[in-house]
């Protein structure tokens, strides 16, 4: 029951993220991947997704995702980084800033690139 908690609430966030310029979609939407083990049927309806089935699928067959989620995600945290860099007024937050975004921005850098075919 936990898991299934937990999957709604990252595709409520991976929702929220499809919508607003700064809250990314595709770390909540792999997160989400809770529902394998909880409910076979919520994931198959998310493998079914139009949106967010092929992050799934590549995620899962092999751990990788595809070019264009990774290039929004990249440049989302680029924007967002440094629109937060410009509007905060000490020099500690912003490096604060820099190094809470260095960590997941290398993991997604170094991600593999899915070859395309998605085949659920």
């Amino acid at each position: 029951m936990l898991l299934k908690i937990a999957g709604l609430f990252f595709v409520a966030l991976a929702m929220l993220g499809a919508v607003l310029p700064l809250l990314p979609t595709t770390p909540f939407v792999l997160v989400a991947a809770c529902f394998a083990k909880s409910s076979p049927r919520l994931h198959k309806m998310l493998l079914e997704n139009k949106v967010f089935g092929p992050l799934i699928y590549h995620w899962q067959a092999s751990r990788s995702i595809p070019k264009r989620a990774k290039v929004i995600a990249l440049l989302s945290m680029v924007l967002a980084g440094a629109w937060s860099c410009y509007i905060l007024p000490s020099l500690w937050l912003k490096v604060l800033v820099v190094v809470l975004i260095a960590g997941p921005f290398i993991f997604l850098w170094r991600l593999p690139i899915s070859d395309g075919n998605y085949n659920p």
